[in-house]
Formats: structure tokens, C-alpha cells, sequence
């Protein structure tokens, strides 16, 4: 598998740690940037960049590194069909892709030791979408609600 992984400023601390976990289980890294810590990266930016990876095919997940991991997931769920949230315990990071099809883990290096980060990452990798009935109907709505925002078919009560 191809995941494409890219940090903001505040994300760089974890870059080492985020490649060795990836090479350690076998997957291929798309690297995004950012290395350097003193050049101001706008995380929308990193954003914009990981889902038009998923999107175009280079990847099929994506790793997003911010300082808190909520700047990544806000900016990244913005864009149709990608699903992406921040995750600090082993539980999100997996039942996250085996119910939500979460495709892209966002990770606070502000929050996450770089350990922390190598077991999320390992729980969001070698997780798989479970299918079921259920959470096809629940990506549905999902899929729905993207397509109605998009075209501003959507009403307020």
C-alpha cells in the first residue's frame, strides 16, 4: 500500500518516527513534506496536498502531522471523499478505518509521543474497512451529505 504522509512545521518532530514505523511494516511512503521546521508550512496546504494524493491514485492513505492533529482533520475532511480524523488512542485509529473507511490519520505532535505514533500508525495501516451492511448505508449518507454541501443543496431547519 501507498500512503502519502505530510507534515506542517509543528508536525516535523514526528517525520523520523512516522517513516521508520511505515518502512518497519512494509508500506511505501508518498513523502509530502514538509522536513524543516523553520519554514512555516500552512497545514490547509499539507491537507489539500494528502487528499488530491488519494484522490488521483498516487496513494490509498494518507498520514497528515500538525501540532495538535485538528487543523489536518478539520482542513482534510473539507475535501469529498476523503475521512480523516485526529487520533491519540489505538481504538480510534482502527475502528476508524474498519467502520468510518477512515482513509487519512491525523496525528498532534504536541499531543502523540513518537512511540504513540508508531502504534496509531500501525493500527490505522493494518486495519481494513470491515463493509458491512451497516457502515455502507452510514458511508452513504456520508457520501450524500459531500454531494448536497458541494452543489448547495442543502437546507436549514
Amino acid at each position: 500500500m501507498r500512503v502519502a504522509v505530510a507534515f506542517d512545521h509543528r508536525g516535523v518532530k514526528l517525520r523520523e518516527r512516522v517513516f521508520e514505523q511505515m518502512a518497519d511494516l512494509g508500506y511505501e511512503a508518498v513523502d509530502l513534506g514538509t522536513d524543516d521546521p523553520l519554514v512555516r508550512i500552512d497545514y490547509p496546504d499539507k491537507a489539500r496536498e494528502i487528499g488530491d494524493a488519494i484522490l488521483d491514485g498516487r496513494a490509498e492513505r494518507g498520514i497528515l502531522v500538525c501540532g495538535s492533529g485538528v487543523g489536518v482533520a478539520v482542513a482534510a475532511c473539507k475535501i469529498a471523499g476523503i475521512r480523516a480524523s485526529s487520533c491519540s488512542d489505538y481504538y480510534s485509529a482502527r475502528q476508524g478505518v474498519e467502520h468510518d473507511d477512515m482513509n487519512v490519520l491525523c496525528l498532534g505532535s504536541e499531543v502523540v509521543g513518537a512511540e504513540l505514533a508508531a502504534e496509531l500508525i500501525r493500527a490505522f495501516l493494518t486495519a481494513r474497512f470491515q463493509g458491512g451492511e451497516r457502515y455502507l448505508e452510514r458511508l452513504k449518507k456520508v457520501e450524500a451529505m459531500e454531494r448536497e454541501m458541494k452543489h448547495g443543496d442543502v437546507t436549514t431547519a
